[in-house]
């Protein structure tokens, strides 16, 4: 038993020798075409909607005493399109995503009387761009390509929305008007699309799988001007509107979708 196993024992050593000092054969797989998913962390300009924002914690909120509502200057943007190498440096992209903020504030007066505040920015940006990567660094089975791109942006389904909704208030505790404190549930839209345009840049790592990440830094540059404001009353207790016909005004703003923000994404190859 003894010989037994000091047999075992050496075969055990031999093959982990052997598979210390075997050379790696494997190598980074980098796929011409990947599908390219991306949740990224981003700067909200949106100047015109933060400034409405400023206006009303200023005339309405803070002169009750009451704490404003913050303002959009953070959002997600979730993004999915397909990256291919048409060059070894070279590729081209194409895709949509989504890009949404929103902010909220509650009041509650006296018992069994709310109000409630809303404001949302949101977007279906839809791009088309192209990348410009560098000579790889490699290391065994990972590979590393720094890249530099951009291209151009058409936002989609934009909207702007503030509403505040008074659940059961009176003419004491309504932020609006105290004889009409029935109807100071309102609704404020704007919608609008917009061209604009992207520059990225950051690092395109890879695998000897057919996943890749990336990690990198985009620029986002779209003001989409003349955006018309809509107002509708709101019924206290469905938050429906109350008049059929939306009363659209003359007044206008600019959405600035804008900013910078961090790309962390997943490629998957095909």
């Amino acid at each position: 038993m003894i010989v037994i196993r000091r047999i075992a024992v050496s075969i055990v050593a031999t093959c982990a020798l052997v598979a210390h000092t075997a050379p790696v054969w494997a190598a980074a797989e980098v796929h011409r075409l990947s599908l390219v998913l991306s949740s990224n962390p981003t700067q909200l300009v949106a100047r015109d909607v933060n400034d409405q924002l400023d206006d009303y914690n200023r005339i309405v909120l803070e002169t009750r005493g009451l704490q404003g509502i913050d303002k959009l200057t953070f959002a997600w943007y979730h993004q999915a399109d397909f990256r291919y190498f048409v060059r070894p440096n070279i590729t081209v992209s194409a895709g949509f995503g989504q890009l949404r903020t929103m902010t909220t504030r509650e009041f509650l007066p006296r018992i069994g009387q709310r109000i409630q505040h809303r404001a949302e920015v949101l977007s279906v940006p839809v791009h088309v761009g192209a990348a410009y990567y560098l000579a790889p660094y490699n290391q065994g089975d990972f590979q590393a390509r720094a890249y530099l791109g951009g291209g151009f942006t058409h936002y989609t389904s934009n909207k702007v929305i503030f509403e505040r909704l008074e659940f059961n208030t009176d003419t004491l505790t309504t932020l609006g008007p105290p004889e009409s404190f029935r109807l100071n549930s309102f609704r404020l839209t704007g919608d609008r699309d917009g061209p604009g345009y992207y520059l990225e840049a950051g690092a395109h790592m890879f695998f000897a799988v057919r996943y890749s990440v990336m990690l990198g830094v985009i620029h986002r540059s779209a003001k989409i001007r003349n955006v018309a404001r809509t107002f509708e009353t709101l019924d206290r207790a469905t938050g429906n509107p109350v008049t059929s016909n939306a009363t659209e005004t003359a007044e206008t703003f600019s959405l600035d979708l804008g900013g910078v923000g961090v790309r962390m994404a997943v490629g998957i190859g095909f």
